[in-house]
């Protein structure tokens, strides 16, 4: 099902990626104040390069913030896994 769906979500987002760098071609110089280079780079790529930056970006950022989390949990796996060990090596209590 989760396969189905990302191919109705992909598809049409890949399609419409596709036409927006068609239809944006054109160079468009990006000046990188306050140093002296200058990149002319197409419209779509400036834009979409743009977009990749800011994904990766949050997705960094977002990673990093549950840090604390993923460690916490990590912790209480370790110890629920000795204890368990413990109660299995203690054996039947009857």
């Amino acid at each position: 099902m989760a396969r189905f769906l990302g191919w109705i979500i992909g598809g049409p987002l890949t399609l419409l990626l596709v036409m927006f760098a068609a239809a944006n071609r054109h160079d468009v110089r990006l000046e990188l104040w306050p140093l002296p280079w200058s990149l002319d780079l197409p419209a779509y790529l400036a834009v979409l390069g743009a977009l990749a930056l800011g994904l990766a970006l949050g997705l960094i950022i977002a990673w990093s913030a549950g840090h604390r989390a993923r460690r916490a949990a990590r912790i209480q796996r370790r110890r629920a896994d000795r204890a368990e060990s413990r109660l299995t090596a203690a054996g039947p209590t009857s």
